[in-house]
């Protein structure tokens, strides 16, 4: 099976070639020779297109179709009743989550699949499926939060310590409650699926861009009842994904079985409504919080509930941004009493998935918008506030009293570098003057903690007679620049005892039959898990040469290795300067300074470049983006003439970005995550932004997206009160 590959990938997808450009991928892909799953081609291949639901919830009564010459449609009575797979039980799960591919007899969702039409043409397999007439009785449907909606899973901590009354007594209190919509993961590519049935050997080749090709082909191989050696799994190049794309989804899973009932070779490609109404979708939330502090500023007590919204089936994480919320709390600071508490529900929308962050951007923005209510409410110094709560660099490793362990990090000089190069104290001047002109200017702050993924990873390395290299990993690449990274990892660990040139090192990931079994790409874990895994096998294929009674290599020489990790704890800071016109609402990003620690960086402009994309989405969320159904759960922002994602004119050109080197001891290469802080410390930032500019009382809530509406009608709420 592994000959598949080159069948219809005339290019690897990584190669060795020398980095003639950024990124060593890049010369191939800037020249549009890449390898998409929409790019695979083989002969004979027949398309898929899914009749799906229009109705949220619902029973379905029968599907009519007249019969046309070189169509199949298969329902649940040909493929039989199958279930998505069972979830990471990070929490304990309070109701059945067992939830079946195609929705008969009951119907859970706008986009669901209820059959799958098969035509030789992509067109025709969609026109097809269009003239299906579909027979549902509709039920009374769930929307996000309702009350009376299944609660899936909860968790809760509680503090040892419990301030007495005469500690509270004279303790100022804020509160808030935040709205977070859903967002889409809106990828450059959409899912899709390419299953190949080989009958001479009863297995099957799939071409998926998925996160988690080895999940993926156990997930997949037990649906169809094969073991896991007849599944192989390619992911080629992959155009986005950010954990969307970490779990097998229905359509991915009904293509391999309609593949292997008709023994013949399927093709799937999603358009990019079908994406946006039946795709994994984020965020979700409604986030309250009280935060207590004495009269000097110093924390005194934290209580939170934290509610996520699950949409109509789980993904392997979908508990990961509830926990992830939750456990990270009270984030850098010290406070001595805690309360945290949250719980996920179902619905019936559409799934709500891993988002780049998973739950730390809504810890870090029920935090941070406290944190700046409460400065406000005493009138300090936002920053001199934070400083004064911040858990010292001589306390690492720190326990916290949710019984995490921050590994290492220095906040407080985070925070005064930010302060210094952002010259704190020349903006205020300046926003100041502003005022006195009538500009609503406003200067946010917020800092963040982002945990940086846990557990094992896996990496190969081929030393050949020729000298070659060839660098195998169980964690692949959706446009991270993996090649890139993975081959100066090994050339450090090599090169001080091997004769060898970065040009002699190969990278292959994302094929199931030639890279080791691994965990995959998600959680900000790749560098320094996987990046670890590749060290690992380096040195014990030095070892190993060392015991080689020729000196010149006679074979191939392979060494496989296995690295795991506790957490890595990635932190920052962020401050925003935030204009809105006050007569419109409508607000102008003018300045972002950031302070970063990813702990150890191997590239310095890719790490950047991670960072920079990571503040287009945090931006994103913060100021457009919102994912919005009707009562009836009909999607209202099913296109991108609905739905507005950040474009280069919306991102400020004023970005100043500082990095700080804080080595975690967690791995071999000191390195932390980098490519999800954007979407934690950004979006808060300018909350906290806009919240000062429109000077708003700490009793007053903003919700995402700040849309110059949202900000005009807050504006206005704002003056009445005061007058």
């Amino acid at each position: 099976m592994a000959q598949s590959r080159q069948h219809v990938c005339n290019t690897p997808v990584s190669s060795s070639a020398p980095f003639q450009a950024l990124r060593r991928e890049d010369p191939r892909l800037l020249a549009g020779a890449g390898c998409f799953v929409h790019d695979v081609q083989i002969e004979g291949m027949q398309h898929v297109a899914f009749v799906r639901s229009a109705v949220a919830h619902g029973r379905l009564e029968g599907l009519f179709l007249e019969p046309s010459e070189g169509m199949i449609v298969l329902t649940a009575r040909e493929l039989g009743v199958h279930h998505m797979p069972a979830i990471n039980a990070l929490l304990t799960l309070l109701e059945d989550d067992a939830f079946p591919l195609l929705g008969d007899p009951e119907v859970s969702y706008v986009g669901q699949p209820l059959a799958l039409v098969i035509a030789p043409t992509r067109d025709q397999a969609r026109r097809a499926a269009e003239r299906v007439q579909v027979k549902i009785s509709s039920l009374p449907a769930h929307a996000d939060f309702a009350s009376d909606a299944p609660v899936m899973a909860d968790i809760a901590f509680a503090s040892e310590t419990q301030l007495s009354e005469a500690a509270l007594k004279n303790a100022v209190t804020v509160r808030t409650t935040l709205r977070n919509p859903r967002v889409v993961a809106m990828s450059l590519e959409p899912r899709a699926a390419v299953a190949q049935w080989h009958e001479d050997t009863s297995s099957m080749t799939l071409w998926l861009p998925t996160q988690t090709p080895s999940r993926a082909q156990t997930d997949v191989a037990a649906c169809l009842g094969l073991a896991s050696e007849r599944v192989q799994v390619i992911a080629p190049d992959v155009g986005g994904a950010f954990g969307a794309k970490a779990s097998v989804c229905p359509e991915d899973l009904l293509v391999a079985l309609a593949a292997k009932f008709l023994k013949i070779t399927l093709c799937w490609q999603a358009s990019r409504s079908e994406e946006m109404t039946s795709g994994m979708q984020g965020r979700g939330s409604v986030l309250q919080g009280s935060l207590r502090v004495d009269t000097q500023g110093r924390l005194l007590s934290l209580e939170t509930d934290a509610q996520f919204t699950l949409g109509a089936w789980l993904p392997f994480s979908a508990l990961v941004p509830l926990r992830n919320a939750v456990r990270i709390l009270p984030g850098p600071y010290v406070v001595p009493q805690i309360a945290l508490k949250g719980h996920a529900k179902r619905s019936h929308a559409a799934p709500v998935n891993i988002y780049r962050g998973a739950g730390r951007p809504e810890a870090a923005l029920l935090l941070e918008t406290l944190m700046g209510k409460a400065a406000d409410a005493l009138q300090i110094d936002p920053i001199e506030f934070r400083l004064r709560n911040l858990i010292d660099s001589e306390q690492m490793p720190f326990a916290t009293p949710t019984g995490q362990q921050l590994d290492s990090g220095r906040y407080a000089q985070a925070l005064v570098l930010a302060r210094e190069k952002f010259e704190w104290t020349n903006e205020k001047e300046r926003q100041a003057q502003r005022r006195t002109q009538g500009e609503r200017v406003g200067l946010g702050v917020a800092l963040y903690i982002e945990p940086c993924g846990q557990g094992w990873e896996s990496a190969r390395v081929t030393l050949h007679p020729s000298g070659k290299i060839i660098v195998a990993s169980g964690s692949p690449a959706q446009g991270q620049g993996h090649a890139t990274t993975y081959a100066q990892i090994a050339f450090d660990a090599l090169k001080m005892e091997l004769p060898c040139q970065l040009t002699d090192i190969e990278v292959i990931y994302g094929d199931t039959a030639l890279c080791p079994v691994g965990t995959g790409s998600l959680a900000s874990r790749s560098t320094a898990i996987g990046g670890s895994a590749i060290v690992r096998a380096c040195q014990e294929l030095l070892a190993q040469l060392k015991t080689l009674p020729s000196p010149s290599l006679q074979e191939p020489l392979v060494v496989e290795a296995r690295f795991t990790a506790n957490e890595s704890w990635s932190y920052g800071c962020v401050i925003a300067r935030m204009a809105v016109d006050p007569d419109t609402g409508e607000p102008t990003i003018e300045r972002i300074l950031w302070a970063d620690d990813a702990g150890k960086i191997i590239s310095p402009v890719l790490a950047k470049g991670q960072l920079l994309g990571g503040l287009a989405q945090g931006l994103g969320q913060a100021m457009m983006e919102q994912v919005r159904y009707d009562a009836q759960g009909q999607l209202l922002t099913g296109s991108l003439m609905d739905y507005a994602v950040p474009r280069a004119i919306d991102v400020p050109q004023q970005i100043d970005i500082v990095s700080i080197e804080t080595p975690s001891p967690h791995n071999l290469l000191g390195a932390k995550g980098v490519g999800e802080a954007g979407c934690i410390g950004v979006p808060v930032a300018l909350m906290n932004a806009a919240r000062d500019a429109l000077q708003l009382p700490p009793d007053q809530d903003l919700n995402f997206p700040l849309t110059a509406e949202a900000l005009w009608r807050a504006m206005s709420g704002a003056l009445s009160r005061s007058h």
